[in-house]
């Protein structure tokens, strides 16, 4: 009975730890003024003379807009088709 006991105990915690480490992940699109658009995981603080904009994740833009994916690993940003990191 004993070992049954310790079984669940360390499933609930193992869950538990798990669902800490599930809602700290953040992702988010952000878009510059030239309609260039990417994923980034985390957060960043961007100046505001990069001149973007921070959407949540499920953003889409509306049937009249007209954006282009770009991707990239790393922190840093667009900005005429060019990644800038910082």
């Amino acid at each position: 009975m004993k070992t049954l006991l310790k079984i669940g105990l360390l499933g609930a915690v193992a869950a538990g730890g798990l669902a800490l480490t599930a809602t700290t992940a953040s992702a988010a699109i952000v878009c510059n003024a030239n309609n260039e658009c990417w994923h980034v995981r985390g957060h960043y603080d961007y100046r505001p003379e990069y001149n973007v904009v921070v959407h949540p994740n499920n953003w889409r833009w509306g049937h009249d807009e007209h954006y282009r994916w770009h991707e990239h690993r790393g922190r840093g940003y667009w900005r005429d088709g060019v990644w800038i990191k910082f």
